[in-house]
Order: C-alpha cells, then sequence, then structure tokens
C-alpha cells in the first residue's frame, strides 16, 4: 500500500511492517496516555461550560472577553494550576518563556539553570549571546547553570548546593533535549529536581520549559510541584489547528506578574483582545492530546526504522518519552540534508521545495528545517532540523497523523537510499 501513492523500494516497505509490529506494544501505551489526557481536557471544557459564544473574540481593549478568561480557565484546570495565561499575542515559545523570564525575574535576582545549557534561541534572553539586545544580564540579572552528569542526568548534589544561594530566584529547568542529546526529563526525575530545589530554598520560583511536552504524560510539571510552566500552541498544546500563540500556567501570583509584562503593568489580564482567534485556540487545545499521541507514535516508528537502518537514536523505540522529539544520529552533513529533505517530500504543504542549510536567527551555525506545515514554523505537523555541527544529528517532531507521519519518515530513509547514503537495509 506505501508504494501506491509514493516511490518507496519495496526493501523499506518489508522492514517498515517489521517495525510496526514491533512498535505495537508501545503504541498501545501511547494510546492510553492518549485517551487519559483527551478525557481530562473534555472534563474542564464540561466544568468550565464552553460554549458557541466563547468563540466570538472581542477588539480593541478586549474588555470582558469571556472566551479569553474561560480559556485560560480550562488551562489552568488541565495543568493542575492556580491560574494561566494564554493569548495569541506570544509570537514563539521563545517569547511565552522570555515572558514568563521577565516577569518574574528582578534586578540583582539569580537564574539558576538545572538541567544545563538552555536552548539555542533562549542564550540571547539570558545575555549569554547577543549585545545591547535587552537581555536580562543588562537588566542586572544573574544567570548560573548547573550541568548535566557525562550520562545527561541531573547532577542532584550540584543542584542543591546552588540552589541554596538565597538570591537564587528561580530554578529554571528545561523539559524536552532540545538541541542535545541528553535526555528529556521524566515527571520522576521533575518531581525529585522540585523536592531537591524547594529544600535547598523554599522561596526559588521552580519554572519549566514545557515545550514539547505538554500532553506525552499523564501529569505535567505543575502537578508535580513546578510553580511555573510554559509553552507555544505551534507546539503541542495547539494540536496543530492554533495559528499562533503560548500558554503559560502556575501559581496566581506569578501569572499575574507574566501578564503584568505582556500587556502593561495594572492591567495584566484585565486587557488584550482575541479578535478572530479564540475558536482555533479552543478547538486546537481540544484535539492535541490526540495529536500528540499521533506525534509519538511517529516518533517511535521512526526511532526504530533508524535504529534497524545502523543508525544511534535517542530516545529509543521502547523508552519512555517525555517530549515529542526524536534525534538521529546521521553522521555528516550529507546525510542530514538528505534526511530532511525527504520529510519535506512527506509534508501536505510544500513538499515540492527542498530545504538547504541557511543563517536562521538566534542559532550561532547555519540551521536546515524540513517544515510543510500549514501553520509556518509549527513543530507538532511533522518537521525535522538541525544545525550543520557536530554530531550531526537531526531533530524530528510531529505528525498530525501517523500515516502521513509514518510515510514522512520513509521518505527521508528513501531519500538517503537513492543519494547512497543509507547504511543498511539489513
Amino acid at each position: 500500500m506505501n508504494q501506491t501513492f509514493f516511490p518507496l523500494d519495496s526493501r523499506l516497505d518489508v522492514l517498515a511492517r517489521r517495525v510496526q509490529q514491533e512498535c505495537a506494544e508501545r503504541f498501545a501505551e501511547i494510546d492510553e496516555i492518549a485517551e487519559y489526557n483527551q478525557l481530562k481536557v473534555m472534563s474542564a471544557f464540561n466544568e468550565n461550560r464552553v460554549s458557541e459564544n466563547h468563540f466570538m473574540g472581542s477588539t480593541g481593549y478586549g474588555y470582558g472577553d469571556r472566551g479569553r478568561e474561560t480559556l485560560e480557565a480550562v488551562m489552568a484546570q488541565i495543568t493542575g494550576s492556580e491560574d494561566a495565561l494564554m493569548r495569541h499575542n506570544f509570537v514563539s515559545g521563545t517569547h511565552t518563556l522570555t515572558t514568563a523570564l521577565f516577569g518574574v525575574l528582578r534586578p540583582d535576582d539569580v537564574m539558576l539553570s538545572i538541567t544545563g545549557r538552555p536552548y539555542d534561541t533562549i542564550l540571547p534572553v539570558i545575555g549569554i549571546t547577543g549585545e545591547n539586545c535587552g537581555s536580562l544580564k543588562e537588566f542586572g540579572v544573574e544567570y548560573r547553570e548547573v550541568a548535566l552528569l557525562p550520562d545527561g542526568t541531573p547532577d542532584w548534589e550540584e543542584i542543591a548546593r546552588a540552589a541554596a544561594d538565597p538570591k537564587v530566584r528561580m530554578a529554571y529547568v528545561q523539559r524536552s533535549r532540545g538541541y542535545s542529546l541528553r535526555p528529556s526529563i521524566t515527571m520522576e526525575v521533575m518531581k525529585k529536581l522540585v523536592e531537591t530545589v524547594k529544600k535547598a530554598n523554599p522561596s526559588a520560583v521552580f519554572m519549566v520549559d514545557n515545550c514539547y511536552g505538554i500532553f506525552t504524560d499523564t501529569q505535567e510539571p505543575t502537578q508535580v510541584g513546578a510553580d511555573l510552566i510554559a509553552g507555544s500552541l505551534i507546539k503541542n498544546a495547539g494540536g496543530g489547528i492554533a495559528r499562533t500563540g503560548g500558554y503559560i500556567a502556575g501559581r496566581a501570583d506569578l501569572i499575574e506578574q507574566c501578564a503584568y509584562r505582556l500587556t502593561t503593568p495594572g492591567q495584566g489580564k484585565e486587557v488584550g483582545c482575541t479578535l478572530g482567534e479564540l475558536r482555533g485556540m479552543y478547538m486546537g487545545l481540544f484535539l492535541s492530546p490526540n495529536v500528540v499521541g499521533q506525534a509519538l507514535r511517529t516518533a517511535t516508528f521512526a526511532s526504530r526504522l533508524f535504529e534497524k537502518l545502523g543508525y544511534e537514536v535517542t530516545p529509543r523505540f521502547d523508552e519512555k518519552r517525555t517530549d515529542i522529539i526524536q534525534s538521529v544520529m546521521l553522521g555528516d552533513s550529507e546525510s542530514l540534508i538528505a534526511f530532511c529533505q525527504g520529510i519535506q517530500k512527506g509534508s501536505p504543504v510544500d513538499a515540492f521545495v527542498s530545504p538547504q542549510p541557511w543563517d536562521m536567527p538566534g542559532y550561532d551555525s547555519q540551521v536546515i528545517m524540513a517544515a510543510g506545515a500549514f501553520t509556518l514554523g509549527s513543530s507538532i505537523e511533522l518537521s525535522a532540523d538541525a544545525p550543520l555541527r557536530e554530531p550531526y544529528a537531526v531533530w524530528m517532531q510531529g505528525g498530525l497523523t501517523y500515516s502521513s507521519g509514518k510515510m514522512g519518515v520513509l521518505l527521508a530513509a528513501q531519500s538517503m537510499l537513492e543519494q547512497g547514503l543509507l547504511r543498511s537495509m539489513d
């Protein structure tokens, strides 16, 4: 059947059937998590009495926007939080995280990252890279970091020691791997991180970059003690429907501070028109548990397929996942480019385009990105990207449906095969 619509080597077709059978047990576990989260979301919609009139939107100042207020109440309930800020005004995940950081941190505070160096686009925000760009460093916020151990796990002793400094206002965790090969943070590890920080410094704010992570497990970081989480709506939580936006959820006092940063002190959450975006945000949030499940199935399939083709992968297909990202170590720039070009061929939009490396803003090396998506830059739709640098690993994520996502992965292998780059067909 795979060969009916797409030119696929018959050996890949046979291998795909075998891989799918080997992933059956893990698929069942993913489906169980997706069903749990779907019912959790449905319950929050019901209990907050979501109605057609909540989709109408507002203009101007947006005073009294019931749809906006109800949507944020739904997100707070889903994440087990006191309050939430969920707006189309957030232009990206990085912008959402930046709003939270600037909302909470003050001059002379210390921001302590306890899972190593954050994602590339956060570095100018902190002040590690860039000059005269209004970074936290320029506003007198000090950044410190606790590196992960060589095996990618937290350095518990050093975290406890570093967090004990009373100047530490925030302990920061990046849940997903980002452009690294370390393990993503499971909820079991997250809970222990929270306990370690709070024991050393009870007043520290525990914040989590939750991009790529929401709905991959039955709990969110706020349900195991985190004070604040933030993420993008063109990743998991938008379900492939939301056209833009982000969310911050957690303690009510911290959400208020973040709202003051997003809009203006004294008005905060009370303002902000929603125009015509509410229907898509509601619908995307409702669909997101199922869509995240489809993305996890796609990542699991990709992991096993490329492992059988002779590549190192992380995570392996049978490992517990806490984000939608799949890494494949391809070994050289030619294979990396060929993989991304194959993913692009398996996209519903711009499948005829051939991705090439370019100098993408916010990154310190050229980046190649395959993303034939309905929403520009959407990471919950099938995409693959990577900086062209050692170890030449690709980071793949998304897949609105498993059937289309699986074909995209197979076309990535086909592209490498056609260029004589695929290691093995055994």
